[in-house]
């Protein structure tokens, strides 16, 4: 499995498998199906690009089987902190530590980009992600309640954090 960033040139890979996982997993994501589907390939495209703000990492063996992303502060006063998103492994893929090897490279890359804190919120509830995060070095700070509802269900959302630099 090679674990490397995602580039516009992956933009219809990356659309597919992140519609796959809004929509097999809508309680997982902030984000939902029917919004995202009316995003155009260019925007996505753009969306890869390197800007600073937001990066994507995936996994590929023959094609793009997993994938999590950094999502940078952009304000001074936040500018340490970065949040991970986006974070799904496809189902046949599971069970083979590409979620692990997701979590490392994110981690790998905010640290060498200067970020000295991780943040992400996990779907209260999610035991599989909740022990991968805490593997990583991950620590829940709260629980907010009723964070998301989808088909009229409402979901909390665990937040957790990694401190990579001390102040």
């Amino acid at each position: 499995m090679d674990i490397r960033r995602i580039v516009p040139s992956d933009a219809p890979a990356f659309r597919a498998l992140r519609l796959r996982a809004l929509r097999e997993h809508p309680q997982a994501f902030t984000s939902s199906h029917e919004e995202d589907e009316q995003i155009a390939l260019a925007a996505t495209e753009e969306r890869l690009q390197d800007d600073g703000g937001t990066r994507f990492w995936g996994a590929f063996d023959s094609e793009l089987r997993g994938m999590a992303g950094l999502q940078r502060e952009q304000r001074a006063k936040n500018r340490h902190k970065a949040t991970v998103v986006g974070m799904y492994v496809a189902p046949e893929a599971a069970g083979r530590g590409i979620g692990a090897a997701l979590v490392e490279r994110l981690v790998a890359a905010a640290r060498t980009s200067g970020v000295a804190m991780l943040v992400l919120t996990v779907t209260d509830g999610n035991r599989a992600a909740t022990r991968l995060y805490e593997r990583a070095g991950f620590r829940s700070f709260g629980v907010e309640p009723d964070a998301i509802r989808v088909g009229g269900r409402s979901f909390a959302k665990r937040h957790m954090y990694l401190e990579l630099a001390q102040p």
